[in-house]
């Protein structure tokens, strides 16, 4: 990124604000089944017993199997709809030996034998996800040992949609409403059919507090006059924070704690059903930073259930560079149920073919470093990934992104049932002037709204 002429991610001066939240959520689509957390020292025991002798357990305490065969966790796990689901385990294993468990769902067997391997030190603590199908209401999901050795250590079971982003969702192009001759939101649905737009940027007012930009307040304004809008006309937005430039609340907020209270104003500020953090520059190369955003986000997810989240990061033509995969792995260790982790596939420093062939390779390097991370299927791997794409010409002379590149990405997307489907932006989303504002349109030959036209035939 070059900040004098960022055309990707850097923030503005918006326009003076008006009107109030209107709302209306009863008739758009449901934005996932819920995810929660459910605490091993909370659930039913048997020949296991609570532990606080170990760091990094989440709650009040784990669960220690005790070293004997025949012990279990018994967990009660509401669904709001049957479906395929993973559960993710959070646990420790200061041994070098596996120590296996069989899980159940309602009294059948789903995964017998689950290994659960060493993680280094029972202060160290990972994620093993398990793919079942839970019916509608309550069920019983129990992790029995099957050694002598017993279980690991258990901290958690968190349940997780391996569904894609929900629905149009999934399909939720950037505007930035501070710059760029931007669009209304309500005419770029007319014209295109799309439903959800991810809005940005939510920045840091020089403390630990959100401000659109850094500088209006998240009410009361133009922002959410645009959003009333959206909503009013049958849609609904994602709102991002930060991007490239301005003060970024991962930095400014000094804890895992305080950042999530930022995050959390603006999810109570717009009733939010998804979060987009989009983490670059100084906030993605700092990894305490990046430690900092990995627990607030699980702080978001455990104080806001089935809230979506996206954490949205630069990458290298072969996937996510080393500051990418740490952030992931750190969002595995943290037992993150992450919905998407993104990457944006453009300004990479040099690539080979067409931008479309270096976004899938960029993202097969993505899915393979989440499911490292988090241990997942093929298939679930795929549904925890996205990509948020750049219209037209880059920031770098050697890439242009052309509509036959945005529909090799939407056959990958729908192939691959990926969890989202963005890009940069609705305001580029039309051929340049006599002014040629890289801000403002593409830059290459088209109609108005070509690129969005694409990405909304996505449907998760």
């Amino acid at each position: 990124m070059h900040p004098a002429a960022p055309p990707r991610r850097i923030v503005a001066v918006f326009a003076g604000l008006s009107c109030l939240l209107l709302p209306l959520f009863a008739h758009l689509p449901k934005a996932s089944a819920a995810t929660a957390a459910y605490e091993a020292e909370n659930a039913s025991l048997y020949r296991a017993a609570v532990a606080t002798n170990h760091t990094g357990f989440t709650g009040t305490g784990f669960v220690d199997y005790t070293n004997v065969a025949g012990g279990y966790i018994e967990w009660t796990v509401d669904a709001d709809t049957a479906g395929s689901t993973t559960i993710d385990l959070r646990y420790a294993n200061g041994t070098t030996t596996n120590r296996p468990l069989d899980i159940s769902v309602n009294g059948v067997t789903v995964a017998a034998g689950k290994a659960f391997n060493g993680t280094g030190s029972w202060d160290s603590w990972a994620t093993a996800p398990v793919a079942v199908t839970l019916k509608a209401g309550a069920n019983t999901v129990r992790a029995t040992a099957t050694t002598a050795n017993g279980g690991p250590n258990i901290d958690s079971l968190t349940t997780a949609t391996t569904a894609a982003g929900p629905g149009a969702m999934a399909a939720a192009p950037y505007e930035y409403l501070g710059w760029g001759n931007p669009q209304k939101p309500t005419d770029v649905m007319a014209a295109t059919g799309v439903k959800w737009f991810t809005l940005a940027f939510i920045l840091s007012d020089g403390t630990c507090n959100p401000k659109w930009d850094g500088d209006r307040a998240l009410t009361g304004g133009s922002d959410q006059a645009a959003i009333n809008s959206i909503r009013a006309a049958g849609g609904d937005i994602v709102i991002s924070a930060g991007g490239w430039s301005g003060n970024k609340l991962g930095e400014k907020c000094s804890s895992a704690a305080a950042l999530a209270g930022a995050y959390q104003k603006v999810i109570n500020a717009y009733h939010l059903k998804a979060l987009d953090i989009d983490i670059e520059d100084t906030e993605f190369s700092n990894a305490t930073v990046r430690q900092r955003v990995v627990d607030a986000l699980k702080i978001v997810k455990t104080d806001n259930p089935g809230i979506v989240t996206y954490v949205t990061m630069g990458t290298t033509p072969t996937g996510p560079d080393a500051n990418g995969k740490d952030l992931i792995k750190r969002g595995a260790a943290a037992g993150l149920a992450n919905d998407g982790w993104v990457i944006m596939p453009f300004d990479f420093g040099g690539h080979t073919g067409t931008m479309g062939s270096a976004t899938v390779g960029a993202l097969d390097g993505l899915k393979a470093a989440v499911k490292s991370a988090y241990g997942y299927s093929d298939d679930a791997a795929y549904r925890h990934i996205g990509v948020s794409s750049m219209n037209g010409k880059t920031d770098e002379s050697d890439e242009t992104v052309t509509t036959t590149d945005f529909r090799t990405i939407l056959g990958y997307a729908q192939q691959h049932h990926i969890a989202r489907f963005a890009f940069w932006s609705v305001n580029r989303d039309r051929a340049c002037g006599s002014g040629n504002d890289a801000d403002a349109c593409s830059g290459v030959s088209q109609s108005p709204y070509d690129f969005t036209k694409i990405v909304v035939q996505y449907k998760g």
